[in-house]
């Protein structure tokens, strides 16, 4: 079911990279088509066990009958209390796979591709109220200009902005088709490559996913028991770029730039990788979309 569903990415990479131990407990912060748990479940023994998180209720279908395998049907920033909950203090090991899954993509209604005609939703967790055609048609000018600077690096962001803002008052900003013929004219470059930046922008605006990130990394070093390893796999370097400053400092307090302190700030964990792992030859031709994946593994120090 999940080859249909999402192709995992840096399979291999990441199972290893866990170093995963059989009678250890692990978390899939992504559960998805379910590819990187069905792997994890593999290296577990009788007594390992598998949480694994996912906000998108569509993802539950793909579940494998296992009793080792417990499912939590919510965002991954809910982590340590839902851990908590099932009576898990700390844990060997936590992943997560920060696509969109191809599944997501693939159903039209969804609202996140722009090949199909949909309303603008863009909703993860569909329990949520804030869909992409609120962002665009509520939003002040901006707002909106720094949402799409900051999470679609779109070039003529400002353009946009003003654009939408002028456009919203008499045309119907509700579906994806109606949103891209109405910006057509501002286009810059290649229009698919364009409306996938202004896209993956709400999308993360939507479904707040660099709120949700940051908070689940700041939960991890707690979480993990020392030797425990962190693997988290980005697609674009906002995610990247959190990731990476994250597992190097433990924080993401700006360094103190006071002269006469220069006490670094301690930090529970060690990269495993000094530069992200990513996809090989092999995996490219199989899956275009491992084009832009990184790998990042850190290991919690400590007795």
């Amino acid at each position: 079911m999940e080859q249909a569903y999402h192709i995992p990415v840096l399979l291999q990479e990441l199972i290893e990279g866990l170093q995963i131990r059989p009678d250890g407990v692990y978390v899939d912060c992504t559960f998805g088509g379910g590819g990187h748990s069905k792997a994890i479940l593999q290296k577990l023994g009788d007594k390992g066990k598998l949480l694994a998180f996912d906000q998108d209720a569509d993802a539950a279908r793909n579940l494998p009958e296992d009793p080792r395998l417990i499912f939590i049907p919510q965002n991954f920033r809910h982590l340590s209390r839902f851990l908590r909950l099932h009576q898990y203090q700390q844990v060997d090991g936590i992943m997560a796979d920060l696509g969109v899954s191809s599944h997501q993509f693939d159903e039209a209604e969804r609202g996140f591709s722009t090949r199909h005609d949909a309303a603008l939703d863009m909703r993860m967790d569909q329990r949520q109220e804030l869909t992409a055609a609120e962002v665009i048609n509520t939003y002040p000018e901006e707002r909106l200009h720094k949402l799409f600077e900051r999470y679609g690096e779109v070039t003529n962001a400002k353009t946009l902005a003003r654009t939408i803002v002028d456009l919203r008052s008499t045309v119907s900003l509700q579906t994806i088709e109606g949103f891209k013929n109405a910006i057509r004219e501002i286009v810059k470059g290649n229009p698919n490559k364009y409306f996938a930046q202004v896209f993956q922008a709400l999308r993360i605006e939507v479904n707040d996913e660099m709120g949700a990130l940051e908070e689940m990394l700041k939960q991890i070093p707690t979480l993990l028991k020392p030797g425990g390893r962190v693997a988290i796999i980005t697609f674009h370097s906002i995610e990247d770029r959190l990731v990476k400053s994250f597992f190097r400092r433990g924080s993401f307090d700006e360094p103190d730039q006071n002269p006469f302190i220069n006490t670094e700030p301690e930090n529970p964990l060690k990269l495993v990788n000094k530069k992200p792992v990513t996809a090989t030859e092999e995996e490219l031709k199989k899956n275009p979309r491992s084009r832009s994946a990184k790998l990042r593994i850190a290991e919690k120090t400590g007795n």
